[in-house]
C-alpha cells in the first residue's frame, strides 16, 4: 500500500533513481531517462550525462530541460537550484523563465513544485514523450501544469499540495516497461499519468497492472486498452467510439459505403483503428475493399491508390499514427482530393496543415475534444491566459488525468484506494470542460468529435481543425 508523500531527504541506492524530493522537474537519472533522442521535426533534446546506476542522491535531478528548444538562462538556474535544493532561488528562477516565455508548461510545473519545497505532498508521475516529440510532450505538459495549478490552488488533496514527477519515455516500449518498474517500487508515486502512444502504454501497462499502480492515459486510444486489468484507465474515448462515428460520418453524409484504408502493422494504435473501423463500417452496411501497410516494403502511395480504385474505393480512411504522418502527407497529396478523406485523431497534427495545406482540405478526423466547442469554459479561458494561446485535446485530456487522480486520491491515498475510487460506477469527475466517468473497462465514457481541415488563419498555415458542422 502507497504511503503519503512524506518524501525523505535520500532514497536507497535503486538501479535508477527519482529526484522526487525537489520541487522541481523531476526525472530518472540514469540511462533510462537520459535525453538524447531526435525526435519528429530535428527536434532534439539534450542527455543528462549521468548513467551511473547507484548511489545516487535523490535530492535533486539532473538540471536538464525535457523541453530543451529555447531553454533561457533562468530556467537552466532554476533546474540547477533544483539539483541543489534550493528552492528559494529556483521560485525566483521559474518566475523569471515564465516572465521570459510564458508558453513552457515545465517551468511552470518546476515553480509548482518548487513552491511546495520539502512540505507534505502527494506526487503523481507524468511521463510525456520528449525525446521522440517534443511538441506532444509540451502539449500534455500544459495540460498537466494547469491541472496542478488549479487543484494546489484550491486547496491539493486533502490539505496537501500535488507534486507532479516529470519523465521522458522516448515513447520507447522497452523504457516505459522500465520506468513503470521503477514507478511501482517507489511507494511515494500514488499515480501515473501516461503513456503517449498505445503500444507504449500497453506494454507499461502490464507493469502497472502487476504492481497495482494506478495509470490514466491522455492519449491512448486502442480497444487493447480495455482489458489491460483494474489499474488502468484513460481520459480519452476508445477506438472503438471513434470509429462508429467516423463510419457513421462515412455512410450517412459522405453517402460513401466503399473504402480504402491505409495503416501501419508497426503500430497498435493504428492497427486498432483499422480493426474498429472496418467492422463498424461492415455492420452498418459497407465495407473495406482494399487496406494498404505503409510499412511494407516497397509501399508507393500513388500504386496504392490506383490499386484502390480499381478495386471501386469512394472514401479514403487514414488509419496512421504519428510516426507515419509524413507518409500520410503523401496519400493525401498524392489523393489530390480525388477521394474524400477521414482519419484517426492522429491526422490532428500541425504536420498536415503544413505539408498538404489544400490537398488536405475536407479531411475529417475524429478526436476527443476541440477547443471551438468550449470556447465560454472556464478552461479555455484560463489555457489561453496561461499559455498566450489555443490548447488542443491532448491538452485537455491530460489535465482530465491529473485532475482525476486527484479526485481519486481525496477519498483514499493508498493505490488500492485510488483505484476503487476511479473504477467506482458513482464517481463524476469535474474535467477541463466536460464531465469525466470511467466505464468498468476503465474507458472513459464519452463520445469523439469530428473535425474537418478547412481555411483558416488560427493555425498560421491557412488551413485549421474545426467541428464538422
Amino acid at each position: 500500500m502507497a504511503k503519503k508523500n512524506e518524501l525523505p531527504a535520500l532514497m536507497a541506492a535503486l538501479l535508477v533513481t527519482f529526484a522526487l524530493l525537489g520541487g522541481g522537474a523531476w526525472w530518472l537519472k540514469n540511462s533510462l531517462l537520459a535525453d538524447t533522442s531526435t525526435g519528429n521535426n530535428t527536434e532534439t533534446t539534450t542527455g543528462s550525462g549521468d548513467n551511473s546506476s547507484s548511489g545516487q542522491n535523490a535530492g535533486g535531478n539532473s538540471g536538464d530541460a525535457l523541453l530543451s528548444e529555447n531553454v533561457s538562462a533562468a530556467k537552466q538556474k532554476g533546474l540547477d537550484a533544483i539539483a541543489d535544493g534550493d528552492f528559494d532561488t529556483a521560485k525566483a528562477e521559474f518566475t523569471a523563465a515564465l516572465a521570459e516565455n510564458k508558453n513552457d508548461p515545465e517551468s511552470l510545473i518546476n515553480l509548482s513544485n518548487a513552491e511546495i519545497g520539502e512540505d507534505r505532498a502527494y506526487t503523481v508521475a507524468m511521463i510525456v514523450p520528449a525525446g521522440s516529440s517534443q511538441s506532444a510532450a509540451a502539449e500534455l505538459m500544459r495540460g498537466a501544469a494547469q491541472a496542478q495549478v488549479d487543484i494546489n490552488k484550491d486547496g491539493g488533496v486533502g490539505g496537501a499540495p500535488l507534486k507532479l514527477l516529470l519523465i521522458n519515455d522516448d515513447d520507447d516500449k522497452e523504457r516505459a516497461s522500465a520506468i513503470a518498474q521503477e514507478l511501482v517500487d517507489d511507494e511515494d508515486v500514488l499515480g501515473v499519468v501516461g503513456h503517449y502512444s498505445s503500444g507504449t502504454t500497453l506494454a507499461a501497462a502490464e507493469v502497472y497492472e502487476a504492481g497495482q499502480l494506478p495509470m490514466i492515459s491522455p492519449t491512448s486510444t486502442a480497444v487493447g486498452i480495455s482489458s489491460a486489468g483494474d489499474y488502468i484507465f484513460r481520459t480519452v474515448p476508445s477506438d472503438r467510439l471513434a470509429a462508429a462515428t467516423l463510419s457513421r460520418y462515412v455512410l450517412n453524409e459522405l453517402n460513401e459505403n466503399q473504402a480504402v484504408v491505409f495503416y501501419t502493422e508497426e503500430s497498435a494504435y493504428s492497427k486498432s483503428v483499422k480493426s474498429e473501423f472496418t467492422t463498424e463500417l461492415l455492420s452498418n452496411g459497407g465495407e473495406v475493399v482494399a487496406n494498404f501497410d505503409v510499412s511494407a516494403s516497397g509501399f508507393d502511395a500513388s500504386d496504392a491508390l490506383a490499386e484502390a480504385a480499381d478495386s471501386g474505393a469512394t472514401v479514403l480512411m487514414l488509419a496512421l499514427n504519428t510516426a507515419t504522418i509524413e507518409i500520410a502527407n503523401d496519400v493525401i497529396q498524392e489523393n489530390a482530393q480525388n477521394l474524400p478523406m477521414v482519419g484517426g485523431d492522429s491526422l490532428y497534427n500541425p504536420i498536415i496543415l503544413k505539408g498538404s495545406g489544400a490537398n488536405a482540405a475536407g479531411l475529417v478526423v475524429a478526436v476527443p475534444w476541440h477547443i471551438l466547442s468550449h470556447l465560454q469554459s472556464p478552461f479555455v479561458a484560463e489555457s489561453r491566459q496561461l499559455w498566450g494561446g489555443d490548447v488542443n485535446w491532448r491538452t485537455a485530456t491530460a489535465y482530465d488525468a491529473v485532475k482525476a487522480l486527484a479526485v481519486g486520491l481525496e477519498g483514499d491515498q493508498s493505490r488500492e484506494g485510488l483505484a476503487s475510487t476511479l473504477a467506482g460506477s458513482g464517481l463524476t469527475i469535474e474535467g477541463a470542460t466536460d464531465a469525466i466517468r470511467f466505464l468498468p473497462t476503465g474507458d472513459r465514457n464519452q463520445a469523439s468529435q469530428l473535425v474537418e481541415i478547412v481555411p483558416g488563419t488560427r493555425s498560421g498555415t491557412g488551413y485549421d481543425y474545426e467541428p464538422v458542422k
